[in-house]
């Protein structure tokens, strides 16, 4: 199977900014993460995927281990599809607002020490790496992705929800955006 799933982490117990800076799940995402489970496992045995992969952060882990046991598979843990990097001596309180001008314009104009044009197309490189799987990450990264295989510029093209399911064709070494994930009704990210 060439399609890969991408999908957001669950509800985490607190938002980006405070001061947890790695924060599992609250009540309602790990039910967000059973349910999204049971859609996998509601498929038909061919379409569903054969492996989890995860972001190292503990909300996409949380995330991806109701899947994982249901398929009696380990989590394949990837940096690659993790947290979009905060610029080099950036403090954790500054990063939200960092993020929210990131998120108004293009790539290429994202402020920092990082080509993170470069940084998003890496993330498509990460991804075709796991045709059949289920990918378990964060907002930005579903963002980047969508943009590379869309050949938009924009950071945020779309609004995924939690737990929300992004399904990619994987041709050629080239991520094709399958179906877009269900977005959040939210104003907040």
């Amino acid at each position: 199977m060439n399609l890969v799933s991408v999908i957001r982490h669950g509800r985490p117990a607190s938002s980006w900014g405070d001061a947890d800076q790695d924060p599992g799940l609250d009540p309602a995402g790990r039910a967000q993460a059973e349910a999204v489970a049971a859609q996998f496992l509601a498929l038909p045995a061919e379409e569903r995927p054969t492996r989890v992969v995860s972001s190292p952060l503990r909300r996409c882990r949380e995330t991806a281990e109701p899947l994982a046991e249901a398929l009696d598979v380990d989590i394949i843990i990837d940096p690659r599809v993790g947290e979009i990097p905060t610029p080099v001596g950036m403090s954790a309180a500054d990063r939200p607002t960092w993020l929210r001008r990131a998120f108004g314009g293009q790539w290429q104009a994202v402020e920092g020490d990082l080509d993170y044009r470069a940084w998003a197309q890496s993330v498509e490189v990460a991804l075709t790496d796991y045709p059949g799987a289920a990918v378990f990450s964060h907002f930005v990264v579903l963002n980047a992705a969508v943009a590379i295989a869309t050949g938009r510029e924009e950071v945020a093209v779309f609004r995924p929800d939690h737990c929300s399911i992004t399904r990619f064709e994987v041709q050629a070494g080239h991520l094709r955006l399958e179906t877009l994930g269900r977005e959040s009704d939210s104003q907040v990210l």
